[in-house]
């Protein structure tokens, strides 16, 4: 199948596109580039692809002729880069992305995966919640997601069949590391600090998955049959991996030698917490079976930092938190305040 992915240089495009490949897909990867020199570690070899450099909000129809499918991974990708302001986050996340959606339909793409979230369910408290729960969402990031969902929905017709990956909280290691998601970066503080930093109080919910398993999840999504998917929403994940933020800090405090837990003395309750059900993806898409769990995710995370030699000041600096690197970029004047180029 010939697939576009957008983002594909991104946390987790840098491994999905490969992993894509690797399972047979004639992949052409579309990025604009925010992120160029945040890099980690070299991509794994592997079947090479083309890709474009441009951003979502200029593609045209003609861009998407000739693709079978569309995997959406672009986007302003978590809560405080969303608080830059809102309206950016609206304008890529949402009228981007449903702008692309209609194009795609309009060049013939029959299917349409929308790289989705579990924080649209927001401040949700104890229950496990399914797909038919309610939105909840708190950040514009969420909010951008559920009114992605829900444009989009709107276009699937006998032709053009969305589908919405509701990914719980990704981490793991990528050549274009993340470390303002909640593993990787408790991970990274114990391995350079010796301390396990809780910035909650670590009662809120989290649901989490390996950006591995995110990306099989997205394989599943394209070779399932049309009716297995077409216009629905899954929760990517595992039921065993909704965690408290304080048991994921035990977990990294047992794999990191020598760290031990600390709260901040302004940690507070966080209004986002949210346990998810992803019974349906394991009973509607039986190619999903996902490998990881916080554990062997720890891990592998301890030993890429050990190996890179991850230090404090990669911790504090922009190179691998994506509102710092933002940042830097409008203060240099490289990009304008819309976020385009200049």
């Amino acid at each position: 199948m010939r697939v576009l992915v957008t983002g594909h240089c991104g946390y987790i495009g840098a491994v999905a596109a490969p992993m894509l490949a690797e399972a047979g897909h004639e992949v052409v990867g579309l990025d604009a580039g925010f992120f160029a020199g945040c890099d980690f570690s070299e991509p794994d070899s592997g079947p090479s692809y083309p890709s474009i450099r441009k951003d979502v909000r200029h593609l045209e129809a003609r861009d998407l002729e000739g693709f079978a499918a569309v995997v959406h991974l672009a986007a302003l990708s978590n809560d405080p880069l969303g608080d830059i302001d809102p309206e950016l986050t609206y304008d890529i996340n949402l009228s981007g992305t449903v702008r692309l959606a209609a194009l795609a339909r309009e060049a013939g793409v029959e299917r349409f995966l929308f790289s989705s979230s579990c924080s649209t369910y927001g401040a949700a408290g104890d229950e496990l919640l399914d797909e038919s729960a309610a939105f909840n969402p708190v950040t514009p990031y969420a909010v951008s997601k559920v009114k992605a969902e829900q444009e989009i929905a709107r276009l699937a017709d006998d032709r053009f069949s969305p589908v919405f990956l509701r990914n719980a909280t990704a981490y793991g290691v990528s050549p274009r590391l993340r470390l303002d998601l909640v593993l990787n970066n408790l991970v990274a503080h114990a391995f350079t600090t010796g301390l396990v930093y809780l910035m909650s109080d670590g009662t809120p919910w989290r649901p989490i998955v390996h950006i591995r398993d995110i990306t099989a999840a997205m394989i599943a999504a394209l070779e399932a049959p049309r009716e297995a998917i077409h216009a629905e929403a899954f929760n990517v994940g595992r039921n065993a991996e909704n965690y408290r933020i304080r048991e994921l800090a035990e977990i990294v405090a047992e794999v990191v030698p020598g760290s031990r837990i600390e709260v901040s003395p302004t940690a507070g309750p966080d209004r986002r917490t949210y346990r998810v059900d992803c019974g349906k993806i394991e009973r509607r898409l039986p190619g999903f079976r996902p490998q990881w769990d916080a554990r062997r995710g720890a891990k592998e995370l301890f030993e890429a930092y050990r190996r890179a030699g991850l230090t404090r000041e990669d911790l504090a600096g922009p190179r691998y938190k994506r509102l710092a690197h933002i940042q830097r970029l409008l203060a240099l004047g490289r990009l304008d305040s819309s976020l385009y180029w200049t």
